[in-house]
């Protein structure tokens, strides 16, 4: 079986602790389970939450589960990632990013 997951998985309660209030950058995949291309994603998140770790943290919020969430942050289609550094929200992408180009903006808000 593969190593646990090193991404958290954001909830409404937790989200404000985990994000806006969090120490380190934060990489937010806004997702759902019926959607193919953030199935694509997956193997992508997993990487970089390991290769971060420490560094950055990488989060998964489930858009069908938290749709308050998915709203205020004008969540339109999946997958959607958001960057947040001390709390702001820095830069956004939406579809299928190639993990180096994920990992180049991490890289950037880690700097």
């Amino acid at each position: 079986m593969a190593e646990a997951a090193k991404y958290v998985t954001l909830t409404d309660e937790n989200f404000q602790a985990e994000v806006l209030q969090s120490d380190v950058p934060v990489l937010v995949d806004f997702w759902a389970a019926w959607c193919g291309p953030c199935r694509l994603m997956n193997p992508i998140m997993d990487t970089l939450a390991a290769s971060f770790e420490g560094k950055a943290k990488v989060a998964k919020v489930n858009i069908d589960d938290y749709e308050a969430l998915a709203s205020e942050y004008h969540i339109m289609g999946v997958p959607t990632l958001l960057f947040f550094k001390d709390g702001t929200l820095i830069d956004r992408t939406e579809g299928v990013i190639p993990e180096a180009a994920i990992a180049e903006k991490l890289n950037a808000l880690v700097a």
